[in-house]
């Protein structure tokens, strides 16, 4: 789980599975497509086939029927989860939480590990943590769960 360095307490992970369905889909890299793959033992091309929709030119994940991320599994949560996706692994500072942080309090209607009315100075603070330790590869997001 991403823990912000400002010390501002926003975010806890409630294990809940909230994140593993809507919000726009789980786009996922091409390092996360070789990743997912070889865990599974699949070809990437066919992954890609099997595995993944378009969201304009971008992949994401495909969801089964009841919304949730074709690998979530209820009882025992995220099967791929020692190479789940970045996105997942920067949940919830989440690319259109860096860009737009006033989107927090309409994400926090759904996540309930995410604190509602979270002031904007603090907010701001740590999106500002969260792009800086982004752009420092010494503390790439791949050591965190």
């Amino acid at each position: 789980m991403p823990e912000n360095k400002t010390g501002i307490d926003i975010f806890e992970c409630r294990l809940c599975g909230e994140c593993c369905k809507g919000f726009g889909g789980t786009y996922v890299t091409r390092q996360d497509i070789i990743n997912i793959s070889t865990f599974i033992n699949f070809d990437p091309e066919k992954f890609i086939a099997r595995y993944c929709d378009k969201s304009g030119s971008r992949n994401v994940l495909t969801r089964g029927k009841d919304g949730y991320c074709i690998f979530f599994d209820k009882i025992k949560q995220c099967t791929i989860h020692p190479v789940k996706p970045y996105m997942c692994k920067a949940w919830p500072y989440i690319q259109v939480i860096l860009d737009h942080p006033e989107n927090w309090n309409a994400m926090a209607n759904s996540c309930p590990g995410m604190k509602k009315d979270v002031p904007d100075k603090d907010l701001q603070k740590i999106v500002a943590a969260e792009k800086q330790r982004l752009d420092n590869p010494s503390q790439d997001i791949s050591s965190q769960n």
